[in-house]
């Protein structure tokens, strides 16, 4: 092994440890997946990742993750888990995406879009060079006696290539939960948000923080916790009606971050964590047979992360060590733990 897989196998045996050690967190399993990276620790609480995918060259690649705490950040690392930048200054950024070719000021810029829970904010950063497009931060759930943003997916609608920001938060009543806003140029060299739509149901068992869209199928995905993962359309322009509520039963206790792997324009994966079990559910992106909004659980894959509650996947080779993509979870050891997609593929088939 080169020293970065000496250094990462090492990172796992002290993540392991630690969760040993800890009568919160289950260790992982025996036979759970190892990483082949793992990042440099965040300075409080990691939370959510995002991939950016460089267009010139898609070794050269970005992880995204958030720090979750008061004084908390934006972490930029890349492939090999360097962190190359880190946006501090954040008040409690939660989950954060990604999205590619948003129009402002004439040109067409690839975003990050965090929520800041402690100013009801979302904070939006052009990427790679992580400049702040937002004026300090766009208010959501305003006139709401419930706010505290937690979890945020970017749709781009195939059609007209609008950018929408799909935001939850901390609690909320049990219809309308999710707030929709497009994303769009505020003619001075920056960016704003527009809502248009109210939708999503809730159980009220814990909260919705996991949000995951498809844009070439058109759906969107949430997990509510300790309830199953619902599926609406993702272009508001569809309506709101709830097309599917599945993983009902699949599920040791919270139901978590949520990542889509594409094997075609229409078929694929849904990941899911299974958090308390350090595991990720899989089941079939272009739903069961005959039925496609039926998500019947497929597998269920041990990994080393622990206690994860986000994650992302590209089906995009990023180099040598990620020559069919990249699947990357957050551990509650601060760090964020990559792995090539092969390795959970050969689980799954």
């Amino acid at each position: 092994m080169n020293n970065k897989h000496v250094k990462c196998a090492a990172a796992w045996w002290m993540c392991a440890a630690a969760a040993a050690c800890n009568p919160g967190h289950t260790a992982p399993q025996a036979d759970a997946l190892k990483p082949v990276v793992v990042t440099a620790a965040v300075r409080h609480d990691s939370d959510d990742p995002a991939i950016w995918i460089n267009p010139a060259d898609t070794a050269a690649s970005l992880v995204l993750g958030t720090d979750k705490d008061s004084d908390g950040a934006l972490y930029v690392f890349d492939l090999q888990g360097k962190v190359l930048r880190k946006v501090s200054g954040l008040k409690r950024p939660n989950n954060v995406d990604v999205a590619y070719g948003l129009r402002v000021n004439g040109q067409f810029l690839d975003i990050a879009v965090t929520t800041e829970r402690e100013t009801n904010s979302l904070r939006v950063f052009r990427l790679p060079d992580m400049q702040p497009l937002d004026a300090g931060g766009i208010p959501v759930f305003e006139g709401e006696q419930d706010r505290l943003p937690m979890g945020v997916a970017l749709y781009t609608r195939p059609a007209d290539t609008a950018i929408f920001a799909i935001v939850s938060r901390k609690t909320g009543p049990a219809d309308g939960y999710l707030f929709q806003y497009r994303l769009q140029d505020n003619g001075k060299g920056g960016v704003t948000a527009m809502l248009v739509r109210k939708f999503g149901q809730y159980s009220g068992k814990k909260e919705i923080e996991s949000i995951a869209v498809d844009n070439e199928l058109g759906f969107v995905y949430y997990s509510d916790e300790q309830a199953g993962v619902r599926k609406y359309y993702a272009d508001p322009d569809r309506g709101g009606a709830q097309l599917a509520f599945f993983g009902r039963q699949d599920f040791m206790l919270d139901n978590e971050g949520i990542s889509i792997y594409k094997t075609s324009d229409s078929s694929g994966y849904i990941l899911v964590s299974d958090q308390e079990a350090n595991a990720f559910n899989v089941y079939r992106r272009e739903g069961d047979s005959g039925a496609p909004h039926q998500h019947t659980l497929l597998k269920k894959i041990p990994v080393s992360a622990i206690n994860s509650d986000g994650s992302e996947v590209t089906n995009i080779p990023l180099g040598t060590d990620f020559p069919s993509g990249l699947f990357v979870a957050m551990s509650t050891d601060h760090t964020f733990h990559y792995y090539d997609w092969r390795q959970l593929e050969r689980l799954i088939r």
